[in-house]
């Protein structure tokens, strides 16, 4: 009997002849203390006393279903119902009808129904919602098809990110403090990271001259700039940015030639008081003077009051990007098919939730 000595393949890969920008990339949120809280919580479920407490509760990551954060029955309703159709005929008493409406909306408007690939850009009906959402929001127009409906947030920065950087010779712009997708994500494509710092003193914002100063150095390095992160409302920092220092850094961006990448996922996490503007707005309102701004802005059903990480829904709206650029990125999307339908689905409900009617 022949035999195939399949044990050496496995033992021929380490640390050392593996990409060695998957070894350099650090993920905080994912990282050391996360992998030994793991440790602990196993070992208390074998009924381990040894440790001096009773639970782990893991706050490393937004993720509020885990914490008990109840998830919003119309929506798990119109899941179900996406997800097995029949159950419209055969259980019509256990869901409500405004769910048995939605279902069947979402149901005419999916090819193949809930288990078919998609476009790649994501169902045209959902991106028409989302385009609707987007409109009402900021008073300006928002196309379809400059909307794509991606695995979360995360997915799409991760192809802007594959989409600008070419070698360690180009550098994105990171706010610190910040959220470890970016540092991670630029290391894993090769990339630079270069920080520019919020103060803390003045609401967690940051000044047109902090930019130039961050740019300036970097450039002198050799680097060459092709995007700037904006987390807005702030993560960790929490803070919304005032509409005057929305509008400074647009003209940065306009000025210096990069792309302004408007991470908003944590846009309905905010206090009355403090509100939130996109910086689609903000782009819009300042159009006859940033004539050729390019701005890739994200969103996503994990935060707000959804919390639905597990969906991994989301979407990202493309704007000033030159046509031939983006269909570069809809081949990025094609590769991997579509983004899952559920998520799809949860996106065009968060977009489009129920409405009260008054008589």
């Amino acid at each position: 009997m022949r035999r195939f000595a399949c044990r050496r393949y496995f033992s021929n890969l380490n640390l050392k002849n593996i990409n060695q920008k998957v070894v350099g990339a650090e993920y905080a949120v994912r990282g050391e203390i996360v992998i030994r809280a793991e440790k602990y919580k196993k070992r208390l479920a074998k009924g381990d006393t040894s440790l001096p407490f009773k639970e782990v509760v893991s706050c490393n990551i937004g993720n509020p279903q885990e914490l008990n954060q109840k998830p919003i029955s119309f929506f798990r309703e119109v899941l179900a119902l996406t997800s097995c159709p029949e159950l419209i005929d055969t259980a019509p008493n256990a869901f409500s009808k405004d769910a048995v409406e939605k279902a069947k909306e979402y149901l005419s408007i999916i090819p193949g129904g809930s288990g078919a690939y998609s476009h790649s850009m994501g169902i045209l009906g959902i991106r028409e919602k989302v385009a609707k959402f987007i409109e009402d929001r900021d008073g300006y127009p928002a196309n379809p098809e400059n909307i794509f409906l991606t695995d979360g947030a995360s997915s799409a920065v991760q192809m802007c990110l594959q989409l600008l950087i070419r070698g360690p010779q180009d550098g994105i712009m990171v706010p610190i403090p910040q959220y470890p997708l970016y540092s991670a994500s630029i290391a894993l494509h090769g990339g630079t990271q270069v920080n520019y710092y919020l103060q803390e003193n003045q609401r967690w914002s940051t000044t047109v001259d902090d930019l130039h100063k961050s740019y300036e150095e970097a450039t002198r390095q050799g680097t060459n700039i092709r995007g700037l992160v904006v987390i807005n409302p702030g993560n960790p920092t929490g803070q919304c940015l005032e509409e005057s220092n929305m509008r400074e850094i647009v003209r940065f961006c306009s000025e210096k030639g990069i792309m302004l990448m408007g991470d908003e996922v944590y846009q309905t996490n905010i206090y009355s008081t403090t509100p939130f503007t996109s910086f689609k707005k903000v782009v819009c309102d300042l159009k006859e003077e940033c004539k050729d701004m390019s701005l890739v802005s994200f969103h996503s059903v994990s935060k707000g009051f959804l919390g639905e990480c597990g969906r991994r829904g989301g979407y990202m709206e493309v704007y000033g990007m030159d046509e031939e650029v983006q269909m570069q990125l809809y081949k990025l999307a094609s590769v991997t098919l579509c983004s899952n339908i559920d998520g799809q689905i949860m996106t065009g409900l968060m977009v489009d939730p129920p409405k009260q009617v008054v008589h």
